[in-house]
């Protein structure tokens, strides 16, 4: 298990999904206290209990992701009420499949709002809360599309792009502040993202063919990278992309 200082928060959006309540258990395990972002319905409620039942401190907060001023606002009052965060996994997505030719502008403006300038808000306000504490970790959710362009995907395959390319700077800017920033990019994890597809059983057997590893993925395992970068283990770790997808990719 990755050691962790006594104290810490960590945020995790989209937190009512399946990658992303993973990750809150496996940093609840860890031994921070989870603050679960995500919007209000079952899922978010069933990860709270999940969280709950497993003995780990941890609230949910429903919030929408499309407004910079609320991101902004649960983020510090989390930080005011639950303790320090110290830990951001920017995980939420929203991922409609849509040819490029018929991408509506509102469609496109609303990926780009919740994939990628939430990512960048979340970002902000977390580091400025860690920067007086010289000390915390950032980590974007990337994923497999961004490295080789997915067809009907465009709008997610470009933030998924911008969620590489933002780790890197802030890697860079805040580094001196002690604030790593990476990246954790999935590959074919089975969550709800694959009901764009009209055939489990022929996507399934596409992801085998493509990866060295010929079994799915488990949403544990991406988490116990995530919980690699948030801890201690990983301190001299900053700007970096960790391919999780069973060999499919090896850039």
């Amino acid at each position: 298990m990755t050691s962790v200082l006594p104290n810490r928060t960590a945020i995790i959006t989209g937190a009512a999904g399946a990658l992303g309540r993973a990750t809150a258990l496996r940093l609840g395990k860890d031994g921070f206290s989870i603050a679960a972002f995500g919007r209000a319905g079952e899922g978010l409620t069933e990860t709270l209990r999940q969280l709950v039942d497993a003995g780990i401190r941890a609230i949910a907060v429903t919030c929408d992701l499309h407004d910079a001023d609320a991101i902004d606002r649960e983020i510090r009052t989390v930080e005011a009420e639950f303790g320090p965060v110290t830990v951001l996994v920017n995980n939420a997505a929203i991922y409609p499949n849509t040819p490029f030719l018929e991408i509506p502008i509102a469609e496109y403006d609303d990926v780009v709002a919740v994939n990628q300038r939430a990512y960048f808000v979340a970002a902000q306000s977390a580091a400025r809360l860690m920067v007086p504490r010289g000390h915390g970790s950032i980590i974007n959710i990337g994923s497999i599309t961004w490295g080789g362009g997915w067809a009907s995907l465009a709008s997610y395959v470009t933030t998924k792009g911008a969620s590489v390319s933002m780790a890197r700077a802030l890697a860079r800017e805040l580094g001196p502040h002690n604030i790593r920033v990476n990246v954790v990019s999935p590959g074919a994890f089975p969550t709800d993202a694959e009901k764009i597809h009209d055939n489990p059983e022929i996507y399934t057997q596409f992801v085998l063919d493509h990866q060295s590893l010929k079994r799915r993925g488990a949403n544990e395992e991406l988490a116990s990278v995530v919980s690699f970068l948030a801890g201690d283990d990983s301190s001299f770790v900053t700007g970096q992309t960790i391919n999780v997808n069973g060999g499919w990719t090896m850039d």
